[in-house]
């Protein structure tokens, strides 16, 4: 196993606000449609927890083991509760909710608290806000945001390529040639994700996500004595994602000739990224030798892995059944040999 060079690191890098919710640029089935009922002061508190709670038992007076520092969610049972409670006129147990310091409330379903809640929790500085959307799909959609929003996630130098639906990222020292063969495998039909610096997130502690560092100059490559060039109009918006799962990574260097390289392939070598084993190669550049279709066989192999194939190991375990017939040692020696 090879060491790792990429060091962990937990995001987001400055404390994540209330404020910085609402603002999220979300579209489509991403879209959160939050607005802020109250408590504006609160805007400022951070989330730090990536999870919900639902604060039913805590509004029934049970704050044994109380969640309090996740966003509290209120569906229809917990906004049922608190009419119960306003219209007893007991404001106690809301009161004794707001004691504790709260990142914010969201009423899901577009369902609108009691103005005794309101009231409270704009005295105590908590942002109430609300959605249109039902508990299970705003939580569905708030903690994938989560899952991305604090995922560890580390600025590598290289180029993350897709080869055949296998997220590649190819590195290396300055000048070894990465752009150069990333841009033979764009004019071979395969995509760009990513050139230069690739930033990587750890999602659900196993998946390791890729994506430009700087989304605005991620699809422009830069190829020496040629300058910068814009794949995405060269090649066409076909040639470019946004993000990919990595799945492989390699290492291009200059061939050391004192240097012994992998030749069957028979041992898996893996890279240690944000607690995230991938599968590693090396590949000796030199001159003559075609890099983009040894990385698209190494794409395929990777693929036949994931399928359960190992070509490797059964081109290996073919050889012992041969020597084990014997026909190993009657073709070594030959039918004419006496000893």
């Amino acid at each position: 196993m090879y060491g790792s060079v990429y060091s962990k690191k937990a995001m987001p890098d400055r404390k994540f606000t209330v404020l910085d919710l609402l603002d999220l640029d979300l579209k489509a089935h991403n879209s959160l449609d939050l607005n802020c009922l109250c408590g504006r002061k609160g805007l400022v508190r951070a989330i730090t927890v990536p999870d919900l709670n639902r604060p039913g038992l805590a509004l029934t007076g049970f704050y044994d083991s109380f969640a309090y520092d996740r966003v509290q969610l209120f569906g229809r049972g917990e906004i049922a509760f608190l009419k119960k409670l306003s219209a007893e006129g007991n404001t106690d147990a809301m009161r004794e909710l707001f004691k504790y310091e709260l990142p914010c409330c969201v009423f899901t379903r577009g369902l609108e608290p009691p103005k005794e809640f309101l009231d409270i929790a704009d005295e105590a500085c908590c942002a109430v806000l609300q959605t249109t959307l039902d508990s299970t799909e705003f939580s569905t959609r708030l903690l994938r945001i989560f899952s991305d929003i604090f995922a560890s996630r580390k600025s590598i130098h290289g180029v993350l390529v897709e080869v055949y639906g296998v997220g590649i990222v190819l590195t290396g020292d300055s000048g070894v040639g990465k752009s150069e063969t990333a841009l033979e495998l764009i004019e071979r039909g395969h995509r760009l994700v990513a050139d230069d610096v690739v930033e990587l997130r750890c999602v659900n502690g196993n998946t390791l996500l890729g994506r430009g560092a700087n989304q605005m100059i991620s699809h422009h490559m830069e190829i020496r004595g040629l300058g910068i060039i814009n794949i995405s109009q060269l090649y066409g918006v076909g040639s470019i994602r946004e993000q990919k799962e990595v799945q492989l990574v390699v290492k291009l260097e200059e061939w050391k000739a004192d240097k012994v390289y992998d030749r069957l392939g028979t041992e898996q070598h893996t890279q240690d990224i944000l607690g995230v084993q991938i599968p590693f190669l090396e590949i000796p550049v030199k001159p003559g030798r075609n890099l983009p279709i040894i990385i698209e066989t190494a794409a395929m192999n990777e693929r036949l892995k994931s399928m359960g194939y190992y070509s490797a190991k059964e081109f290996n375990q073919n050889i012992l059944k041969w020597i084990e017939t014997g026909a190993a040692q009657a073709a070594y020696y030959g039918s004419d040999d006496s000893y």
